[in-house]
């Protein structure tokens, strides 16, 4: 085989797979459906067989439940066939490996392709966590290797993440990308750094909460629930940590804060490594954050609401928004409401800091500490309710804000004194990384948004998400957090501050 430069191909007709476990065999579902003739691999005897039936077992639900038709399905099951051999992949136009994430084997399956392969065919990795660019450097051709990762269930994840390496072909990047869109996926070209994109993007949300529980601020259950119904999430943290795995998840968390040198933003906790070493994996081990019982997660009671009575309240006038969403929930209720300067020698206090924590919060605004209680407003008060206390307010005023804050019968649950309560630390987390991504070129914000929404399931992209609460208030809470706790990890990223400063949108280019 010649050494040059590989001649450009403008389309794909025949796929190669070798790894024919889940990743490899979604792969070789949606390819089939696209109409390719795929050839599966696998040094496992037996494997592709299975593969195959699996796959033809799906499309047999599919004609069952009417998706599918039965002419369809048999197509799709005829372009399945086996590669007994790697030699018998040569007439592919474009291979994807999904074998074990490890680079010596996937360098060394490359090199072995390359001796194969016609020097047009594409070597595509679905790698989630190595460098393409090192995976590429053992070939004659780096020009022509390319990440084509994508997400687990293949079929119903719609997007695949497609890397360049830094000596991939522009015309490779290009075909790939048309691939993807003929499998039915949103791809999302991002550049070859640790995380590619949607694994980068999610380091914050369970880094953060796992940061809030190592505070003592609130318990699993009760982030969780904060995330789901106050953040709109459809899963919380650590009911995602226990379907992931902790033996996924903390192996993922330490290779991407090492990859990039001990980003803080990115750091880990060591809750994970001791539940990890302990056994405690999520629902593989039977239990995690969670206990499982016939794999359904043993979720503690939310705690039920004290029943105070009525007693007059002040709210700090700190902005008109935030003294009318709480004046409204007072006048609904039917307490009385105070309106003088100061609160009176029994009023209880509310106030709605963002990224303070209510002692300093009550401190900078002269209020008594004994009887102020911080509420969470970043999200509104529709569906769940955050409170927290200072560490001097007394009993009987923090009963008195539980039973206003939940007299309309909506969840209320109550925080340790925390900076930023919990909603508004994950989210400035997730906003901040995601803004970071944006600054640092990894992909283009519109692609970012759609990446995460598709592949991280979040109710909004990270850029998207700080448009929906405001830059300028996302802005506000890691400045408050940096300044409170001198942790590099909250420091705003140049590409919030700059359009928050300016009134722009995040996913302003």
């Amino acid at each position: 085989m010649s050494h040059g430069t590989s001649p450009p191909r403008t389309s794909f007709n025949t796929l190669g797979i070798v790894g024919t476990g889940a990743m490899g065999r979604g792969i070789a579902q949606i390819a089939a459906q696209a109409g390719l003739t795929v050839y599966l691999h696998d040094l496992r005897a037996g494997a592709v067989d299975e593969a195959r039936d699996f796959i033809a077992g799906m499309w047999h639900r599919g004609v069952q439940k009417q998706r599918l038709s039965e002419a369809d399905a048999e197509r799709y099951r005829a372009s399945l066939k086996e590669a007994a051999s790697l030699a018998d992949l040569a007439e592919c136009d474009i291979v994807v490996e999904a074998i074990v994430e490890k680079l010596e084997a996937k360098q060394s399956l490359f090199t072995e392709l390359e001796e194969i392969l016609d020097e047009r065919a594409v070597l595509a990795t679905n790698t989630s966590s190595l460098s393409v660019t090192a995976i590429a450097s053992a070939c004659r051709h780096p020009e022509r290797v390319i990440g084509f990762h994508f997400f687990n269930p293949v079929p119903l994840m719609k997007i695949v993440e497609v890397i360049p390496g830094l000596r991939t072909s522009g015309h490779v990047t290009d075909d790939v990308e048309a691939l993807g869109r003929a499998m039915g996926h949103f791809t999302a070209r991002t550049t070859d750094t640790p995380g590619f994109l949607v694994n980068h993007a999610g380091r914050a949300y369970g880094t953060e909460a796992l940061r809030i529980l190592g505070e003592s601020v609130a318990d699993p259950a009760t982030i969780d629930r904060v995330m789901v119904d106050q953040g709109g999430f459809r899963m919380g943290p650590f009911a995602l940590l226990d379907l992931t795995g902790l033996d996924v998840s903390h192996a993922v968390m330490e290779s991407i804060y090492h990859q990039y040198y001990e980003e803080p933003r990115f750091r880990p906790s060591p809750i994970t490594r001791q539940r990890l070493i302990a056994g405690l994996l999520g629902r593989k081990s039977g239990e995690g954050f969670y206990r499982y019982v016939d794999d359904k997660p043993q979720v503690p009671e939310q705690p039920s609401l004290p029943s105070a009575p009525p007693r007059p309240v002040w709210i700090a006038a700190q902005d008109a928004e935030a003294h009318q969403a709480l004046a409204s929930l007072v006048n609904s209720a039917g307490w009385p409401l105070e309106s003088g300067v100061s609160p009176s020698s029994e009023a209880l206090c509310l106030v709605a800091p963002l990224g303070e924590d209510a002692t300093a919060c009550a401190l900078r605004l002269g209020v008594p500490a004994e009887r102020c209680v911080a509420v969470d407003l970043l999200a509104g008060l529709d569906k769940r309710r955050s409170l927290m206390t200072t560490p001097a307010t007394r009993g009987e005023y923090r009963d008195a804000a539980m039973t206003l804050l939940g007299h309309d019968g909506t969840p209320v649950n109550a925080l340790h004194d925390s900076n930023g309560f919990v909603l508004q630390r994950v989210v400035a987390c997730i906003v901040n990384v995601g803004s970071e991504i944006a600054q640092q070129g990894v992909a283009a914000p519109q692609t970012i948004d759609r990446a995460v929404e598709l592949g991280l399931g979040y109710p909004h992209g990270p850029l998207a998400m700080g448009d929906h609460y405001g830059s300028r208030r996302i802005l506000t809470i890691l400045d408050n957090m940096l300044a409170a706790t001198g942790d590099p990890r909250y420091r705003a990223s140049p590409w919030l501050r700059r359009r928050a400063t300016l009134g722009l949108p995040l996913t302003n280019a």
